[in-house]
C-alpha cells in the first residue's frame, strides 16, 4: 500500500512532529509533505490523490483533516484517510478513539480497521465546502469584543455563552430562522448553534455528546437566549458533559438543516472561521472511508 502523510508542521508540539518523521525515515511504502501554509494540505491531498495513493493521512490538527478531506473530495471512494493526531484539539480523533502517540497512530494506518463515516455538506451562494468533525456559529460583534484569547482557548466556539453574560441586552435585536430538512423556516432564539458529526469540540468538550459518526443524521444543537444565570448554568452543565438536558438547549437529529440571521451568525468549520452569509448542512452519509482506533465505536456511550 503506498502512503502518503501530509504533516502540518505547526500543529502541536515539535517534539510530535519530530517523532513522526523519524519514525517515517527509511520507511519506502511511505512519504511526508510538510505544508508551509494555509490550504497547502487540501492542495497535497488532491496531488496525493491524482498519483494514485491508497491511503492519505492527515497528521496534524482538525483543521488540517478539514483541509485533507477537502482535497479528496474529487473521488472520496479512491483513497482512505488516515489521521495521525498532531494538534492541541484532536477532537474527531478523540470520537474515533485514535491513539495519542504518533508512533502508534502511524502503526494503525496499516493494521487498524477501517469504517465509513459520514460528512457535513456545507453551502453558501459562493462556497460548498465539506465539515468531518463539527461546525459551530454564534454571534460575534459585541460578543466577540468581550472575549479574551484565554477564553477562546479554552471554550473554542462555546465562548460565546460565557462572552455574552456581558452584552446579553445587546444580543436581543437578532433574528435568526432555521429551516429542518425541507421544511418551512421558523424563528428561533439562537445564541450558539453547533452541527455536529464527531462529539466534541476545543480539545474534549461534549458540544454534541449524542452524535453518531455513522447513522446518517447530523446532530443540530441550538443553545437559547437566557439570563445571566441561564448561561452559566448551561456552560456548567456542558462542562460536566450533560447540558443537553438543560432547558435552554434545543436538540434534534436531522439529515439537513438551512440556517439564516440577521444580523449574521459567524460560523466556523472544524475550527476555521466560514462565513456570515445565510448556510446550508446536508449529510453525506458514508461517505469517507477511514482507519479507527481499536476502542472505536459509532454509538456513543450516554
Amino acid at each position: 500500500m503506498r502512503i502518503c502523510i501530509i504533516m502540518n508542521p505547526n500543529a502541536g508540539s515539535a517534539e510530535r512532529g519530530e517523532a513522526l518523521r523519524e519514525a517515517v525515515a527509511g520507511r519506502s511504502d511511505m512519504i511526508i509533505r510538510e505544508t508551509r501554509r494555509p490550504g497547502e494540505a487540501r492542495e497535497l491531498a488532491a496531488e496525493a490523490l491524482r498519483s494514485g495513493y491508497e491511503l492519505i493521512v492527515a497528521a496534524g490538527g482538525d483543521g488540517t483533516i478539514n483541509e485533507v478531506v477537502n482535497g479528496l473530495a474529487a473521488d472520496f471512494e479512491q483513497a482512505t484517510l488516515g489521521i495521525i493526531p498532531l494538534g492541541t484539539g484532536n477532537d474527531l480523533a478523540r470520537t474515533l478513539a485514535l491513539p495519542d502517540d504518533p508512533r502508534e497512530a502511524l502503526a494503525l494506518l496499516t493494521e487498524g480497521v477501517v469504517r465509513r463515516i459520514d460528512l457535513i455538506k456545507i453551502e453558501t451562494a459562493n462556497t460548498m465546502v465539506y465539515g468531518v468533525n463539527a461546525a459551530a456559529g454564534g454571534f460575534s460583534g459585541q460578543v466577540d469584543e468581550a472575549l479574551s484569547d484565554e477564553l477562546k482557548a479554552t471554550w473554542g466556539p462555546l465562548a460565546y455563552l460565557i462572552g455574552a453574560v456581558s452584552v446579553l441586552p445587546d444580543l436581543t435585536g437578532y433574528e435568526t430562522s432555521i429551516a429542518w430538512e425541507d421544511g418551512p423556516f421558523e424563528r428561533v432564539e439562537a445564541l450558539n448553534v453547533v452541527v455536529g458529526n464527531g462529539r466534541t469540540v476545543a480539545g474534549g468538550l461534549q458540544v454534541a455528546p449524542t452524535a453518531n459518526p455513522e447513522d446518517g443524521l447530523l446532530d443540530v444543537v441550538i443553545v437559547r437566549y437566557g439570563s445571566v444565570v441561564d448561561l452559566v448554568g448551561v456552560a456548567a452543565r456542558l462542562l460536566a458533559g450533560n447540558y443537553l438536558n438543560s432547558e435552554q438547549v434545543y436538540h434534534r437529529q436531522v439529515r439537513g438543516v438551512r440556517i439564516t440571521s440577521r444580523p449574521g451568525m459567524w460560523f466556523n468549520v472544524d475550527g476555521e472561521l466560514l462565513t456570515k452569509e445565510p448556510i446550508t448542512f446536508s449529510v453525506q452519509p458514508q461517505a469517507l472511508r477511514v482507519v479507527v482506533g481499536p476502542t472505536y465505536t459509532p454509538s456513543p456511550a450516554v
